[in-house]
Protein backbone atom coordinates (compact mmCIF):
# COMPACT_ATOMS: atom_id res chain seq x y z
CA UNK A 1 0.00 0.00 0.00
CA UNK A 2 1.41 3.48 -0.82
CA UNK A 3 2.35 5.73 1.79
CA UNK A 4 -0.45 8.20 2.34
CA UNK A 5 -3.24 6.25 1.50
CA UNK A 6 -6.36 5.33 3.68
CA UNK A 7 -6.69 1.68 4.22
CA UNK A 8 -10.83 1.18 3.38
CA UNK A 9 -12.90 -1.24 5.72
CA UNK A 10 -14.19 -3.92 4.37
CA UNK A 11 -17.94 -2.55 5.05
CA UNK A 12 -17.16 0.64 2.89
CA UNK A 13 -15.26 -1.78 0.34
CA UNK A 14 -18.79 -3.10 -0.20
CA UNK A 15 -20.15 -0.66 -0.88
CA UNK A 16 -17.64 0.94 -3.55
CA UNK A 17 -17.87 -2.25 -5.47
CA UNK A 18 -21.51 -1.90 -5.43
CA UNK A 19 -21.16 1.23 -6.81
CA UNK A 20 -19.05 0.47 -9.70
CA UNK A 21 -21.42 -2.68 -10.18
CA UNK A 22 -24.44 -1.01 -10.76
CA UNK A 23 -23.18 2.45 -11.99
CA UNK A 24 -24.23 4.31 -8.95
CA UNK A 25 -23.47 7.91 -7.61
CA UNK A 26 -22.10 9.06 -4.32
CA UNK A 27 -25.12 10.45 -3.66
CA UNK A 28 -27.05 6.88 -4.20
CA UNK A 29 -24.54 5.25 -2.30
CA UNK A 30 -25.08 7.34 0.54
CA UNK A 31 -28.98 7.62 0.07
CA UNK A 32 -28.73 3.73 0.19
CA UNK A 33 -26.36 3.51 3.31
CA UNK A 34 -28.68 6.04 5.28
CA UNK A 35 -32.03 3.66 4.32
CA UNK A 36 -29.97 0.36 5.53
CA UNK A 37 -29.46 -1.26 2.38
CA UNK A 38 -27.13 -4.22 2.21
CA UNK A 39 -25.13 -3.33 -0.61
CA UNK A 40 -24.52 -7.45 -1.49
CA UNK A 41 -28.25 -7.70 -2.25
CA UNK A 42 -28.54 -4.34 -4.63
CA UNK A 43 -28.60 -7.00 -7.14
CA UNK A 44 -31.67 -8.22 -6.47
CA UNK A 45 -33.59 -4.73 -6.60
CA UNK A 46 -31.95 -3.72 -9.88
CA UNK A 47 -33.36 -6.15 -12.21
CA UNK A 48 -35.36 -3.68 -13.98
CA UNK A 49 -34.19 -4.85 -17.39
CA UNK A 50 -35.47 -9.05 -16.99
CA UNK A 51 -38.51 -7.03 -15.15
CA UNK A 52 -40.01 -3.97 -16.82
CA UNK A 53 -42.17 -3.22 -13.69
CA UNK A 54 -39.51 -2.47 -11.81
CA UNK A 55 -37.65 0.74 -11.66
CA UNK A 56 -34.12 1.07 -12.16
CA UNK A 57 -32.40 1.15 -9.06
CA UNK A 58 -30.99 4.76 -9.01
CA UNK A 59 -34.77 6.14 -9.31
CA UNK A 60 -35.75 3.37 -6.52
CA UNK A 61 -33.75 4.68 -4.20
CA UNK A 62 -34.23 8.31 -4.99
CA UNK A 63 -37.92 7.08 -4.10
CA UNK A 64 -37.61 4.99 -1.06
CA UNK A 65 -35.03 8.38 0.22
CA UNK A 66 -37.83 10.80 -0.41
CA UNK A 67 -40.25 8.77 1.11
CA UNK A 68 -38.58 8.10 4.30
CA UNK A 69 -36.82 11.34 5.04
CA UNK A 70 -38.83 13.70 2.79
CA UNK A 71 -35.83 15.29 1.34
CA UNK A 72 -34.92 14.53 -2.27
CA UNK A 73 -30.93 14.03 -1.25
CA UNK A 74 -28.66 14.10 1.91
CA UNK A 75 -27.53 17.50 3.37
CA UNK A 76 -23.93 16.62 2.79
CA UNK A 77 -22.39 13.83 0.43
CA UNK A 78 -19.64 11.93 1.54
CA UNK A 79 -17.35 9.60 -0.78
CA UNK A 80 -16.33 6.04 1.18
CA UNK A 81 -12.69 7.33 0.97
CA UNK A 82 -13.66 10.44 2.75
CA UNK A 83 -15.79 8.67 5.36
CA UNK A 84 -12.66 6.13 6.17
CA UNK A 85 -10.50 9.23 6.75
CA UNK A 86 -13.03 10.46 9.00
CA UNK A 87 -13.13 7.07 11.10
CA UNK A 88 -9.55 7.34 11.14
CA UNK A 89 -9.22 10.60 12.72
CA UNK A 90 -11.83 9.80 15.17
CA UNK A 91 -9.99 6.73 16.04
CA UNK A 92 -6.48 8.57 16.47
CA UNK A 93 -8.33 11.11 18.64
CA UNK A 94 -9.79 8.36 20.86
CA UNK A 95 -6.64 6.96 20.73
CA UNK A 96 -4.64 10.20 21.45
CA UNK A 97 -7.30 11.25 24.70
CA UNK A 98 -6.92 7.63 26.11
CA UNK A 99 -3.16 8.19 26.58
CA UNK A 100 -3.62 11.42 28.04
CA UNK A 101 -6.16 10.08 30.57
CA UNK A 102 -3.75 7.66 31.55
CA UNK A 103 -0.89 9.76 31.95
CA UNK A 104 -2.85 12.04 34.11
CA UNK A 105 -4.18 9.12 36.01
CA UNK A 106 -0.86 7.75 37.02
CA UNK A 107 0.46 9.36 39.53
CA UNK A 108 3.22 8.55 41.38
CA UNK A 109 2.86 8.41 45.29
Amino acid sequence: MAKGKTRIPQDLQNWMDARKRHKLSHVHVQMARELGMNPKKLGKIDNHKQEPWKAPLPIFIEKIYFKRFGKERPDVVRTMVEIAEMRKKKKQKKRKDKETRRADDEVPF
